[in-house]
């Protein structure tokens, strides 16, 4: 089975819409199930409590399983400084939403890629969201009485960026939709990578030896390749002078060929780790339906170079997100199930400095 590389695209915006199923990075969420989205409470950070915003979705629906017809995967993420721990997960949150082809929000056919189709497919219609960060927001502006909040973070944030000046006017609507809260919006396009699965692993051993003793012979002398976005290469660079590393040398030959990947989707695959430390033991069991979870994609770092708001980005840092989600993709039962997710970190933090 081929690995699915996922890359980042301009688009129009009506694109990223719920209407037709995208795979997006930034902005709001595109619901899957219009009605029963999350709230403040599913996604507070586990160190701060603050809610954690929107970082990307993949449409990723299971071909046998026909309650999972429609099937989205959706990342949260904690924007504070000290959220961002050395291979710590509490900052992030992963959900899963699947729906039957028959359903009461989308039609059967196929969605008509043109502006104006079907725009009455909205959350709006279904359920109240915050016009800040687009999650499930049970409380609104006392003043209007129209604009809807999750939290009073958010509520703040919108009275200083503007609300303020329209509250309880004509022109009051959703103006934050662009709003520099959230990370700026890109679709996913997803190309197959069917010629270079395994090509190392499964024809030619003793070349792949040779390549990993070659990279490790860059390392020692300070002179590994780097990724074509110079901010994450820093930090390539910092985990190659520091350690001898035969799995960050694999990691460098799997994506040298595409360096703007941000997404590595194999379902029930191998992850691809960046470095031998913390990689991931003891899997989780499903919440639901308490089976095996297997992995299904991640994240890659080059996805930091396009998220934008410099001064957010410098906080936040990972080598790889990888998502496991259940083997089964059991049935939600009218909600959006949480899975697991594991961050492995680029640079050994925890090494102490030279002068040590």
């Amino acid at each position: 089975m081929a690995i699915d590389l996922g890359f980042v695209q301009t688009c129009e915006s009506w694109r990223l819409t719920s209407r037709f199923f995208p795979s997006k990075v930034g902005g709001k969420p595109a619901w899957l199930d219009l009605k029963n989205i999350p709230g403040k409470s599913d996604l507070e950070c586990e160190y701060c409590n603050d809610v954690c915003i929107f970082l990307c979705q993949i449409y990723a629906p299971y071909e046998e399983n026909t309650d999972a017809f429609h099937r989205t995967i959706y990342i949260f993420i904690c924007k504070n400084v000290d959220c961002c721990r050395l291979n710590q997960n509490g900052n992030l949150k992963v959900f899963r939403s699947q729906l039957n082809k028959v359903n009461i929000f989308y039609p059967s056919e196929p969605p008509v890629e043109q502006k104006d189709w079907r725009t009455d497919i909205d959350v709006s219609h279904w359920a109240k969201i915050c016009c800040i960060c687009g999650i499930a927001a049970p409380s609104h502006c006392g003043k209007c009485k129209v604009v809807n909040y999750c939290c009073r973070v958010h509520q703040v944030y919108d009275w200083k960026n503007g609300h303020k000046y329209t509250c309880s006017t004509k022109t009051n609507n959703d103006n934050n939709a662009n709003n520099d809260f959230l990370f700026p919006e890109y679709e996913i396009v997803i190309e197959d990578d069917d010629f270079m699965k395994d090509n190392i692993e499964q024809d030619d051993l003793e070349s792949e030896q040779k390549e990993i003793e070659k990279y490790n012979a860059m390392i020692h002398s300070g002179k590994a390749g780097s990724f074509q976005h110079e901010d994450v290469n820093d930090d390539l660079l910092q985990i190659a002078n520091n350690e001898k590393d035969e799995i960050f040398a694999e990691f460098r030959m799997k994506t040298d060929n595409y360096p703007d990947q941000i997404l590595r989707y194999d379902r029930g695959g191998k992850i691809l780790y960046i470095s031998q430390h913390n990689q991931i033991i003891d899997i989780p069991k499903c919440t639901e339906c308490n089976g095996n979870r297997q992995f299904e994609f991640q994240i890659m770092p080059q996805l930091l170079n396009f998220l934008g708001l410099k001064d957010i980005v410098k906080s936040l840092d990972w080598g790889i997100l990888a998502v496991f989600t259940c083997k089964q993709s059991c049935i939600p039962n009218g909600k959006y199930i949480k899975e697991y997710i594991w961050k492995q970190d680029i640079v050994q933090k925890e090494i102490d400095s030279k002068t040590n």
